[in-house]
């Protein structure tokens, strides 16, 4: 079984920034694409990021040129550093990850979330 567990959301003003953890656990035999999504209330669970094993980036519209993705292969972790937060940043944010498991069994796997709140 892997898990992934998040850390680093909270609270901060606009303009401020955060950077969000999330380390996979368990039995794994390697990790291929790793990212972030996020759920705003009301809202679909959107695409924040997301890194290739090899360091490949893919962002969304807005995120480019204030989230920055990566990621440490060696301790089978993934960071979102968040810069230039606005308000409508505000969400669950949600670690995910595609995982070879020990068994060599392909699996999507999600993190628990963890709140961003941006205040104006």
């Amino acid at each position: 079984q892997v898990q992934l567990v998040e850390s680093g959301g909270g609270l901060v003003q606009a303009g401020g920034s955060l950077r969000l953890s999330c380390a996979a656990s368990g039995s794994i035999f390697s990790i291929n694409a790793m990212g972030w999504y996020r759920q705003a209330p009301g809202k679909e669970r959107e695409l924040v990021a997301d890194v290739t094993n090899g360091g490949r980036t893919n962002y969304a519209d807005s995120a480019k040129g204030r989230f920055t993705i990566s990621r440490d292969n060696a301790k089978n972790t993934v960071y979102l550093q968040m810069n230039s937060l606005k308000p409508e940043d505000t969400a669950v944010y949600y670690c995910n990850a595609y995982v070879i498991t020990g068994t060599l069994r392909g699996s999507q796997v999600w993190g628990q979330g963890t709140l961003v709140t941006v205040s104006s």
